[in-house]
């Protein structure tokens, strides 16, 4: 590839940055390498053109964890409170890591705290035109976006704020595009898997599915346990996800991750499963790198094919996998009931990512681990977007009035 097409694709790297380099004892497809960026990362031709041509999407990734070290308001709680606070520079990591579409996955412990969360996400992304658009529609989410802004798409990882059925309608009609129905424990919908019993999906969690479905709105099953996340996809009529997971089938016993069973029920209902970067949910030990992340990928691959995998990495933008608490407390994470059942295991710096991965070009990384193992475009096109495009993309068609 010419240096000048190699410029065209980066769309706005400079030209300093971008210094062709032979890797030796490489594989062909890989042995014309570029250092993108000033940090001097390199990536194939390949794994560039892929990641420019297609709508990458990360089905969790929840844009900036607050570091409660910093003086006064953390940045990222800032950026919400006064959007004129996130600058050029705070951008640049979101538009040099190669995501199209981002979804949130956070959202507020109640109605109330939840309409607050709106305001604060519509009000931001209305503040900033220029670097990020809201995700709505199917067009959005297909989007390569040539113009270098990144789709923020509303999601959440909990539906108690759905109060009665209508509720559903409101928060469509808000922005919202995707709902976890429960997260680790029983809410009035189902239960999540860190439930000491699963009842299963309950009366008014089948009147919440058909309400999303009804409206256009993903149902995420990613933390359900079990019976909930069978009795969910049974219940559905449209595809539903789980937007980050990982395969049980090479983590045995840890119930985080979904069952086979699981996995090809979702396929047959059309859904996607993104994988995350957490450490504990992709190998029972450290060290844990992009090739143990890959690995699950090619795992649902085998078992449902390529059109029902996707990556929701469920770290934020720098690679944090929650937020950083002040010196000496305990994350809030680890104090939640039966938190062992993820049998926790950490990084070197404490956190929770892959290691190798705590960085805003991980998916980079992916697509190169990919390419390396011969993996053809069409199916890391898929998996970096276009499975969930397709299926997220279904789901949100609404019903006839």
């Amino acid at each position: 590839m010419q240096r000048r097409s190699l410029l065209r694709l980066l769309a706005g790297a400079s030209a300093a940055s971008l210094l062709p380099r032979n890797a030796f004892a490489a594989p062909a497809i890989l042995t014309r390498r570029y250092a993108l960026g000033p940090l001097g990362d390199e990536y194939s031709a390949r794994t560039i053109r892929l990641m420019q041509e297609s709508p990458v999407v990360d089905m969790l990734c929840q844009f900036a964890f607050a570091d409660m070290r910093e003086q006064g308001t953390p940045r990222a709680d800032r950026w919400l409170q006064d959007p004129g606070t996130f600058t050029a520079e705070d951008f640049a990591a979101f538009r040099g890591s190669g995501v199209k579409t981002l979804a949130l996955g956070r959202g507020g412990p109640s109605y109330e705290a939840m309409l607050q969360f709106m305001a604060q996400w519509n009000g931001f992304v209305a503040s900033h035109p220029e670097w990020f658009i809201r995700v709505d529609d199917a067009a959005d989410l297909a989007s390569a976006r040539g113009d270098g802004r990144v789709g923020i798409m509303i999601t959440t990882q909990n539906s108690d704020h759905f109060r009665a059925v209508g509720d559903v309608t409101t928060f469509h009609r808000l922005g919202q595009r995707l709902s976890q129905l429960t997260y680790n424990v029983q809410n009035r919908i189902g239960a999540g898997f860190l439930e000491h019993n699963d009842g299963g999906l309950s009366i008014f969690g089948h009147e919440i599915v058909a309400a999303m479905q009804r409206v256009g709105m993903t149902v995420d099953l990613s933390h359900c346990a079990d019976k909930t996340t069978m009795d969910a996809i049974a219940a559905a009529k449209k595809p539903v996800v789980f937007t980050h997971a990982a395969a049980r089938g090479l983590m045995p016993g840890y119930a985080r991750c979904k069952s086979d069973d699981a996995i090809r029920a979702l396929a047959r209902n059309g859904g996607v499963m993104g994988i995350a970067a957490i450490r504990f949910m992709i190998k029972p030990e450290g060290p844990v790198t992009v090739e143990h992340f890959v690995d699950h990928i090619d795992y649902v691959i085998k078992l449902v094919g390529a059109e029902h995998v996707g990556i929701g990495s469920d770290l934020d933008m720098a690679g944090l996998g929650m937020p950083i608490p002040r010196a000496g407390a305990t994350p809030e994470i680890a104090n939640q009931v039966n938190f062992d059942r993820y049998k926790p295991h950490y990084a070197e710096d404490g956190g929770v990512h892959v290691d190798g991965m705590k960085h805003p070009k991980r998916i980079f990384d992916v697509v190169e681990t990919m390419v390396r193992r011969r993996h053809s475009d069409d199916t890391i096109r898929l998996v970096i977007g276009g499975s969930f495009v397709r299926a997220v993309s279904a789901s949100w068609v609404p019903d006839p009035a």
